[in-house]
């Protein structure tokens, strides 16, 4: 812990100059991931909200859950066939 309020203020200043180069790498990856929403709704693949159902459902797996159970119960939910 920081002992003294200008130890204090050391560590937010390295903290904010580490996050701001974190975020600096990353807005490559979100301007890519706008541009890849922006393809598939103007190639009108996807609209708004199934691009949400999507991420959503990609986020289910990533968090370990079987992606056919979640297809499935999304398929229930929207009433999808699962084509």
């Amino acid at each position: 812990m920081a002992s003294s309020h200008d130890e204090k203020k050391q560590y937010v200043k390295e903290y904010i100059r580490s996050l701001s180069a974190i975020e600096e790498c990353i807005e490559p990856y979100q301007e890519q991931k706008r541009e890849l929403r922006s393809e598939f709704r103007q190639n009108g693949w996807l609209n708004t909200d199934e691009i949400r159902a999507a991420v959503k459902a990609y986020r289910l797996f990533r968090g370990n859950f079987n992606i056919d159970e979640v297809v499935d119960n999304f398929n229930t939910i929207s009433g999808g066939d699962g084509s």
